[in-house]
């Protein structure tokens, strides 16, 4: 499967590292760019592509207002937002007209992997032939037991921390065969060290993931974390 992608960015350095960035992830290809939101939506028309990676702060038309046309406009195609804006009101906003996944600028090639991949596996398992159960539908919304984990971890999160940085620290936990480190959750999600730490050491403290210490070797203790499979933690 092929899926063609749209990006709406209006800096020429952005757009070049962007379409780098997801054709280094097999099963992508970019097959237009937008320089605004006007010319991303008559491209969107054109093209009809699968999925746009759409800025937020862009001129004449921003993001949202783009992404409420796309909606409008009723395009059936799958939105990503990548942009500098992280404050609560846009993401919300972004989040509640449809965009599948938020990614922050400045983010890390591991971080737009992740999303392009959960993506591709979406549009693969939506495009087979027969119907869905109502597990694999929950699969493909991502509300599996671990969504009950994220609901359940929202309502006590401390100062500081939020519930979607929180949900995408659990969601790429989900999918890891072995325990990880703070490092390597970090990496993986394009995050800041101290930070996955800090989600980390509250999922552990609320009893949502499981502690490994490692030990041996110079140098201090190795703490890794493994989501608890069991819906009764």
């Amino acid at each position: 499967m092929k899926i063609n992608v749209l990006l709406i960015e209006d800096d020429p350095m952005v757009q070049e590292v962007n379409r780098q960035f997801i054709e280094r992830v097999d099963g992508f290809q970019v097959i237009g760019v937008g320089n605004t939101g006007e010319e991303g939506i008559v491209l969107a028309k054109k093209l009809k592509p699968d999925l746009i990676i759409l800025d937020v702060y862009m001129p004449e038309k921003n993001g949202i207002q783009t992404l409420k046309l796309i909606r409008r406009e009723g395009l059936n195609v799958e939105v990503i937002a990548i942009t500098a804006a992280n404050d609560r009101e846009t993401i919300q906003t972004m989040l509640h007209h449809g965009a599948r996944d938020y990614i922050i600028k400045p983010f890390k090639f591991e971080r737009l992997h992740q999303a392009l991949r959960e993506f591709l596996l979406y549009k693969s398992r939506l495009s087979a032939s027969g119907k869905l159960s109502q597990e694999e539908l929950d699969q493909l919304n991502g509300s599996s037991v671990q969504s009950e984990i994220d609901m359940s971890v929202s309502a006590q999160l401390p100062k500081g921390l939020n519930h979607q940085t929180m949900k995408q620290i659990i969601h790429y936990m989900e999918k890891q065969a072995q325990p990880l480190s703070a490092e390597e959750a970090a990496d993986g999600l394009g995050i800041a060290r101290v930070t996955a730490r800090r989600y980390l050491d509250n999922l552990q403290k609320t009893g949502k993931v499981h502690l490994n210490i490692q030990y041996g070797g110079v140098g201090r203790p190795l703490n890794r974390y493994s989501l608890w499979k069991s819906s009764s933690k």
